[in-house]
């Protein structure tokens, strides 16, 4: 039993190094890593990061005057314009009509914490207003995502 029970223990021992030795082994050094750019995009050591992941949903007021709402999105579009300058805002775009009512998703990024990401989303006059609401969620994704930005600032041809 004694002799069994070391058998096991040994085996056991061998198939766990055999595994972090194959996780060391299995890793493959990037060879066009940029030291300098991954530390200026915040990047980690798997070129990661984490964001702010925001979904924009109907909000609350149903009772808005056109006008109101007229205003409060002209004023959430000039938002977003303003926060893409500023870097952080890094992603946005509606959403299809769906039956959870979300409406859009912005990407912050460069935001300490979340009462930041709450402070900032709160500067949205339709979000102000009632007129759209969020859930907010941390994302971990490639810190390049910013990266994208001067080549989307060269596509477009009319500005909402």
């Amino acid at each position: 039993m004694k002799y069994y029970l070391i058998l096991t223990l040994l085996i056991a021992t061998k198939l766990t190094l055999a595994q972090s030795n194959f996780k060391k082994d299995s890793l493959i050094k990037n060879p066009n890593f940029d030291k300098s750019l991954a530390e200026e995009l915040g990047a980690d050591e798997y070129g990661m990061k984490s964001y702010f992941l925001v979904i924009l949903k109907t909000g609350s007021n149903t009772t808005a005057t056109k006008e109101l709402t007229s205003n409060s999105f002209r004023g959430h579009l000039d938002n977003i314009f303003r926060l893409v300058e500023q870097g952080k805002l890094i992603v946005t775009g509606p959403l299809e009509k769906n039956k959870n009512t979300y409406r859009g998703i912005f990407i912050l990024n460069n935001i300490e914490n979340i009462d930041d990401a709450k402070k900032i989303l709160q500067s949205d006059p339709a979000i102000q207003n009632g007129l759209l609401d969020y859930e907010i969620f941390t994302w971990y994704g490639s810190a390049a995502l910013s990266k994208y930005l001067p080549f989307s600032d060269k596509i477009w041809k009319l500005k909402p």
